[in-house]
């Protein structure tokens, strides 16, 4: 750490930044558990954040739990005025802002208690993300030279995220906004800045207000599921292909004209077809399940409570290295899983659902323990297209 300090200053400086500044961020840092002890790798790699780790239907849990949906309903009731003036600037529906306020930091409860310059040193000595980390750096630097925010306040969560929203320092630059009028971009303090600086940055990301995030849909029993790959069509192809919003009636789209079909747990759990928001919550987080968090919450703090269909919470998750094994396997077998990483994203599902296509199973891409083993015993498999 010393060393990678000595070198970081002499590079900030030389990039024209101050000397007394660079030493205010970094005289004090110290190294972490979490990114510099001997667990490190295991506990902050990205197969073990939540948003992968755990089944869909438990990472759900706590943001679609009581206490938090009735939180948000409080805050709802409390900032009605402000959430209007909010909509009304930057028109970001205010379920959203609403549902990541309280998946970020359950609505201010918890904003962290790091120093973002110390974490963020943390993380470039740990290496993995070492050029992330520098650049969100200078970016502090950048926040205090401006007058944006003064040293003392950069308080942050685990990996540098800062305030009620936890914008990055790079991203608090970029869409930080002063909304109550006192002069200051304070995300830490100030709920109306926060919450603006988050309608600013989604709506900057291409958010429609009023069009769906997502509808839940039914699907006729004889739906061909590899057209759950992740690409969008028209409406009138889902409709024409038998699906119906699972409330009936007609779809309800505020004018989207695309959308995909996702399957999170497979044929047998809740199935959605996604709108263009979905993929603008993740501009916060790139996991499908904490867009998907964003949605349901959001949409439960209205008192629109989903999925409708249950969760099949019989099917036994495949471990980390579980999924290792499947992408390895499906790797071997031609079917292009990606990276062997222990996170069965949108490729590794891909490459599972040609694979089930190939056994006459149901090619819905969600990885079991049958279909695991039946990788592991059946022989190599020529594959066409998959790629």
């Amino acid at each position: 750490m010393d060393a990678w300090r000595d070198d970081f200053s002499n590079r900030a400086m030389g990039a024209g930044h101050d000397r007394a500044l660079v030493k205010s961020l970094l005289s004090g840092i110290y190294p972490l558990p979490l990114w510099l002890g001997s667990q490190v790798q295991a506990q902050t790699a990205p197969s073990e954040q939540a948003e992968f780790a755990k089944p869909i239907w438990d990472y759900l849990k706590v943001p679609m739990g009581t206490s938090r949906i009735s939180n948000g309903q409080a805050k709802l009731t409390a900032l009605d005025p402000t959430l209007d003036a909010i909509e009304a600037k930057y028109r970001v529906d205010r379920k959203v802002l609403l549902a990541i306020w309280g998946m970020e930091t359950s609505f201010g409860g918890f904003i962290g208690n790091d120093d973002a310059a110390n974490a963020l040193a943390n993380m470039a000595v740990e290496g993995r993300r070492q050029k992330f980390a520098e650049d969100e750096l200078y970016a502090l630097m950048t926040i205090v030279e401006k007058g944006y925010a003064r040293r003392e306040d950069l308080g942050s969560g685990w990996a540098g995220a800062m305030g009620h929203t936890q914008f990055m320092p790079s991203t608090y630059i970029a869409h930080a906004v002063d909304f109550d009028g006192d002069g200051k971009r304070d995300v830490w303090k100030s709920e109306a800045d926060a919450l603006a600086s988050a309608a600013n940055y989604l709506s900057r990301s291409g958010y429609v207000m009023g069009q769906p995030w997502g509808i839940e849909v039914r699907l006729p029993d004889t739906f061909d599921y590899s057209l759950a790959d992740g690409n969008e069509r028209r409406m009138e192809t889902w409709m024409a292909a038998g699906l119906t919003p699972i409330i009936g009636g007609p779809f309800e789209t505020g004018g989207a004209e695309y959308a995909e079909l996702w399957v999170p747990a497979g044929h047998l759990g809740p199935k959605y077809l996604l709108f263009k928001n979905f993929n603008v919550f993740k501009t916060y987080n790139r996991a499908d399940s904490y867009a998907f968090a964003v949605g349901l919450s959001g949409d439960a703090i209205m008192g629109k409570r989903g999925p409708l269909t249950p969760w099949p919470t019989e099917l036994v998750p495949l471990t980390v290295t579980e999924i290792r094994a499947l992408q390895q396997a499906l790797n071997d077998r031609g079917f292009d899983a990606g990276s062997v990483d222990g996170i069965a994203g949108r490729r590794t599902k891909l490459a599972l659902a040609a694979f089930q296509k190939t056994q006459g199973m149901i090619a819905d891409g969600y990885p079991t323990k049958e279909v695991l083993a039946l990788l592991q015993s059946s022989p190599g498999v020529a594959s066409t297209g998959v790629n």
